[in-house]
């Protein structure tokens, strides 16, 4: 039997979804200013903290929690707009490896000050030291959570 959420409950959530989807639409806005999309965002960090810049695709969509079919679609866009590179693995025929290229570097380092400030402004700006402790900790349980109760690997 469901276990419905309370009156207060229901209200706490339904804060949380509209932080979230007016932050996802704020940071898309100020992505799209400097050419990118939040996906294109989410690649290209990982990528870009990797050694030589370059990943497993596995690893990659493991890290950023997308499906294959999703992550391979949109690597296909960013490769045709030249801001990653696909190869197969050289000790794993049937893995692809990929490389961030020296133009979704530029592109991420063009577009990263941007994302930073408005992250500043909408989000770290607007907690005290407390609350952002008391959110990386809600974070983390929550987190621990869905990953112990749902398969998120790819």
């Amino acid at each position: 039997m469901a276990r419905w959420l309370s009156d207060d409950e229901q209200t706490t959530w339904q804060a949380f979804i509209r932080l979230r989807q007016r932050m996802d639409a704020a940071l898309a806005a100020g992505l799209a200013q400097d050419g990118l999309s939040p996906a294109d965002y989410e690649i290209l960090v990982p990528l870009s903290a990797a050694l030589g810049g370059c990943l497993r695709a596995k690893d990659l969509g493991a890290e950023i929690c997308w499906e294959k079919s999703r992550l391979s679609k949109h690597l296909a866009r960013m490769a045709a707009r030249g801001l990653v590179e696909r190869r197969p693995a050289r000790e794993d025929a049937r893995g692809i490896l990929v490389e961030l290229t020296q133009d979704g570097r530029k592109a991420l380092e063009h577009a990263a000050p941007n994302h930073v400030d408005l992250v500043r402004r909408l989000f770290i700006d607007a907690m005290t030291p407390a609350e952002a402790r008391a959110l990386r900790s809600l974070a983390d349980k929550v987190v621990d959570e869905a990953e112990r109760g749902t398969d998120l690997s790819v």
